[in-house]
């Protein structure tokens, strides 16, 4: 296939960025923005700044994991349709290949003592990281009592009326529309579109910058620009890609099947995720663990750490979720490894799939508004719910991990796990006051554990 561009960036070039990509993007969505950010921006020039952040703005808009639709709409601006899917695969291949692995060794000899103590030494060091991660998001986006309000209200509703998560999501965009038309300087979100502080440019001194191969004039190719049949086309070939294997799974097990009932979730979860991927864990726990039961609350937990471990999107955690929901139910009879592979798959495909479809539908739309976008009220409401939800998640987890004992029926049976609350509180201490990175601090945590474990043990 011909690859039409106007300017010099070479395909093969473009394939082997991606693919380096894909196996060194730790850090979360903010790391992985900074990684593009600075390779493509300020080392090989390939595009310019604005046209970065134009990309940037446009993904943080979408439901999904933004720093995989960059990838992909910066592969689709460089070499159209071929580049940004591949783009786009080779972000996410590495993440999934390592987590299908991970899993199989998690089922395999989860229970071996020095695995179980790595595992119980992580999950403080996660509950730390959500914890840091509400505020974070918080600190950015609750910038007055509206918001504040907000996030107050959306905590109560999934924590005590345990409400479903999309009727929350829907109630706070209602909210954002009524009060973007009554207060809209309480809702305004410009600051939402600054690039992360880690992806800052390098070049302080002011000196004027070489001229990028994309720079701000440069017109995208003729077969990239937007037309409104092409995108209706786009639309519907992703349309039949997800009713195909839908219908297919439907077919071979039935509509009440696991895998049928897998793509139907994650679906869902794949249209919910704005603000990133703890936005949408609640919303997965509830449910994979509380509705379908594919994995259990400890699970969930050891499933977080171990997408925090690896490259890619941290939502990558569903094929986790997948191979141990699939290993559970024997999606595959007598091959517990085929039955967890094949789930995560599904999963991996329905959880990934829209994000292709929003950025080749999108991006030749995008690319012609270039100065005119803008995040809008409902989506300030909507991150606002979010930091309540991920605050409840917080409270949830360390539940679980200060009172491993512990029931609905009996909320503190057992006692508490001190040991476990002062790794939580030193994790913290470590990531918000000494910036710590995550890798570090659950690796650290994780030694802890182990040898703990091994102590207990002598």
């Amino acid at each position: 296939m011909t690859i039409s561009a106007t300017h010099h960036i070479g395909f093969t070039d473009a394939l082997k960025f991606w693919a380096k990509l894909g196996c060194i993007s730790f850090g979360g969505p903010a790391g992985q923005i900074a990684i593009m950010h600075r390779e493509l921006v300020d080392e090989r020039r390939w595009l310019s700044e604005a046209r970065f952040l134009h990309a940037l703005n446009y993904c943080m808009l979408l439901p999904g994991p933004e720093a995989q639709q960059l990838a992909t709409y910066l592969g689709w601006l460089m070499h159209g349709r071929i580049g940004g899917i591949l783009a786009g695969i080779l972000f996410i291949l590495p993440s999934l290949v390592l987590l299908i692995a991970l899993s199989w060794v998690y089922v395999s000899f989860g229970n071996l003592p020095i695995v179980a103590g790595v595992f119980y030494g992580i999950k403080p060091a996660v509950t730390a990281i959500v914890v840091q991660a509400a505020w974070r998001i918080g600190g950015r986006t609750l910038r007055n009592g509206w918001l504040v309000g907000i996030a107050v209200a959306a905590f109560f509703a999934i924590s005590v009326l345990q409400l479903p998560f999309p009727a929350i999501i829907a109630a706070a965009a209602v909210i954002g529309v009524i009060g973007g038309a009554v207060k809209p300087r309480m809702f305004s979100t410009h600051r939402s579109h600054a690039l992360p502080a880690t992806a800052a440019p390098a070049d302080t001194d002011h000196a004027p910058r070489q001229s990028s191969l994309i720079d701000d004039n440069t017109p995208i190719p003729a077969h990239m620009q937007w037309r409104a049949g092409n995108a209706i086309v786009y639309a519907l070939i992703g349309f039949a890609m997800w009713s195909s294997v839908m219908l297919s799974l439907m077919f071979v097990g039935g509509g009440a099947s696991t895998l049928t009932q897998m793509g139907w979730f994650f679906t869902k979860a794949a249209l919910l995720t704005f603000g990133g991927a703890y936005a949408v864990l609640p919303y997965v726990y509830q449910g994979a663990v509380e509705t379908f039961q594919w994995l259990t609350p400890v699970q969930m937990i050891d499933g977080l750490a171990l997408g925090e471990t690896t490259p890619g999107p941290l939502i990558m955690v569903v094929a986790f979720v997948g191979y141990l929901g699939g290993v559970a139910r024997e999606v595959v009879t007598g091959s517990p490894f085929l039955s967890g592979t094949v789930a995560a798959l599904v999963v991996t495909f329905f959880t990934f799939l829209p994000s292709f479809i929003f950025i080749l539908v999108g991006g030749p739309f995008i690319e012609s508004t270039r100065g005119n976008l803008g995040l809008t009220a409902p989506l300030t409401a909507i991150t606002a719910a979010v930091v309540g939800v991920i605050a409840s998640l917080a409270i949830f987890f360390a539940w679980h991990v200060w009172w491993p004992r512990a029931t609905a029926e009996t909320i503190f049976a057992g006692g508490m796990d001190w040991l476990a609350v002062a790794m939580t509180l030193a994790a913290g201490i470590a990531l918000m006051r000494y910036k710590l990175g995550v890798i570090s601090v659950i690796a650290l945590c994780g030694a802890a554990g182990a040898i703990t474990t091994i102590t207990r043990m002598t």
